[in-house]
Order: C-alpha cells, then structure tokens, then sequence
C-alpha cells in the first residue's frame, strides 16, 4: 500500500486497517519463528507500512487539534 492510497482512506478505515495489519504482523512472526517464511522480507514491508498509517493517524489528529485550538 503506498502512501496515496493511505490517504484517501478515511480515519475509521485506516484504523481498522491498522489493527488488521498488525494482527497479520504478529502471526507472520510467530510462523517465522516455528518455520522460516519464503520471503522474510515480508515482515519488513508490514512494519514499514504500519508505521506509515500510524504516521498518518498521528497528523491527523495533529491536525484535528489545531482545528479547535
């Protein structure tokens, strides 16, 4: 998923697409661990994409409280 995509999706979207990516995270982790994966790099990629949409959520909210101010 790349960053565009990541913003157009709403806040509730991309928060439930966080949980849903971290859930993945830790089960290919645990898969790792028991078997190696094909591809490890993989866990790579959904770190670096869990930190962009919380990167997103974060200035987001940075936004919605300049907003009020």
């Amino acid at each position: 998923m790349k960053k565009t995509q990541i913003t157009e999706q709403s806040t509730a979207e991309l928060k439930e697409r966080l949980e849903e990516e971290c859930r993945q995270l830790v089960k290919m982790k645990l898969n790792h661990t028991v078997s190696p994966l094909e591809n490890p790099m993989k866990i790579k990629s959904y770190r670096k994409l869990i930190a962009r949409m919380k990167t997103e959520l974060q200035k987001r909210a940075i936004e919605e409280k300049i907003k009020i101010s």
